[in-house]
């Protein structure tokens, strides 16, 4: 017994300061969030949205044309900016269990970015921080164990072109963002379009499909996957799986993230939708 005091003394203390490393490292996570995000939107504050007119929608393919007429946004201001919550649960790997998520998010659409930032609880007492981030052409992912210990902080042109196209499948949540000068529309078919957007010198193209009543179905592009640390193209598809009444705005409520491997499809994320607020540049 005599030894066994003094050990859990140590325990103690390591867990005391386990916690401790915790706290700090997740309030010095939040302020590099809160600072990213203020920069972000500092250049689109003094901006006056103008609003959305007929004649802006002419031009495009028609199953585009419907769903922003679904969407309503004519006569409504453009969105600049947009800051949303999110839930859902997401794993590594198709054998991986599932993980709790729960996110805000923000972007911006002139020029466009986001930034995302997660917490994920694997087990309990354990949690995982993490903030993906488009802006300026550029994307970067970091991720940390408790807020302290660096597991992922990765960026290059794989991310840069991966993070485009997360933003141009994500404007179905935004849907002025459509008229962007940083995107431009082809015509495939009645129900599906295709949207090529370039930035920086960097460009993604991706399929979009609708329904016959305007409402946005799936999106289906090639994106970079890390697997064994090397970046293959990958055929990547956001189906939706609900909509809901935001205010006056129907909008997409529910999808997964779904890579195509040759093993089979593998749904690495499911999430939802439970609140979006447009041109308040301010972070909640």
């Amino acid at each position: 017994m005599k030894f066994l005091i003094p050990s859990l003394e140590i325990l103690a203390g390591i867990v005391i300061l386990l916690l401790i490393a915790t706290i700090v490292g997740k309030q010095r996570f939040n302020g590099k969030v809160r600072r990213e995000v203020t920069a972000m939107f500092e250049p689109v504050r003094p901006v006056k949205p103008d609003r959305v007119t007929e004649e802006a929608l002419q031009g495009l393919p028609d199953p585009v044309q419907r769903w922003l007429r679904t969407s309503e946004v004519i006569g409504r201001e453009r969105i600049l900016t947009v800051r949303l919550w999110q839930r859902g649960e997401f794993r590594m790997a198709p054998d991986s269990r599932w993980m709790p998520f729960e996110a805000e998010q923000y972007y911006t659409t002139d020029p466009p970015g986001f930034l995302w930032y997660t917490t994920m609880r694997p087990a309990p007492l354990v949690r995982i921080t993490g903030r993906d981030k488009y802006w300026q052409g550029h994307g970067n992912m970091l991720i940390q164990l408790l807020s302290v210990f660096s597991v992922v902080n990765a960026s290059g042109p794989e991310l840069d072109q991966g993070t485009l196209l997360r933003y141009l499948n994500e404007m179905m949540w935004f849907p002025s963002a459509a008229l962007s000068r940083y995107i431009r529309w082809e015509a495939i078919d009645d129900t599906s379009a295709r949207a090529t957007m370039e930035c920086r010198g960097v460009t993604g193209t991706a399929i979009f499909y609708f329904n016959r009543t305007g409402e946005i179905t799936n999106m289906v592009a090639n994106r970079y996957r890390e697997a064994e640390g090397q970046f293959e193209l990958t055929r990547w598809s956001t189906p939706i799986r609900g909509y809901r009444d935001f205010g006056t705005i129907r909008l997409p409520s529910a999808g997964e993230g779904v890579w195509s491997l040759d093993s089979g499809d593998f749904s690495y994320i499911r999430l939802e939708i439970t609140d979006i607020e447009y041109n308040t540049p301010a972070l909640y």
